[in-house]
């Protein structure tokens, strides 16, 4: 598979309409990025059930300042419309190979009860 380019017309759409997502968050003048490009290619080719997304932080600068986006490159994982990982730096394709195998065996509803009790938990802190 290959990789999808996303913008704020398509991100939402893309991340809630599929399984797991990954976004590349980069920019054409970025070293890491370019580094990190075709090891992001390789994983989208041996990975054809996850949907490879990029985001070129200069092209879509609204949509990255409301993902947050403050350093490049910057990889989030979402798994069933929800962001299960987020780091900024480049990753070895072993460790991504690895951050993509972890997502797959996420169980989402372990992970929705753990989300619902933390936001049940700071409800009642003051």
């Amino acid at each position: 598979m290959t990789t999808v380019n996303l913008t704020a017309e398509t991100f939402e759409q893309t991340v809630t309409g599929n399984d797991i997502v990954l976004v590349d968050w980069w920019a054409e003048w970025c070293g890491p990025c370019k580094m990190f490009a075709p090891i992001y290619d390789k994983a989208a080719d041996q990975h054809g059930d996850v949907v490879f997304g990029k985001v070129d932080t200069e092209d879509q600068q609204a949509l990255a300042a409301g993902a947050g986006i403050t350093s490049i490159p910057t990889i989030m994982a979402f798994k069933e419309g929800v962001l299960v990982f987020r780091q900024s730096g480049a990753l070895p394709g072993r460790d991504l190979d690895s951050v993509i195998e972890q997502v797959k065996a996420l169980d989402m509803d372990e992970v929705r009860a753990k989300m619902a009790a933390q936001s049940g938990d700071a409800g009642t802190q003051a």
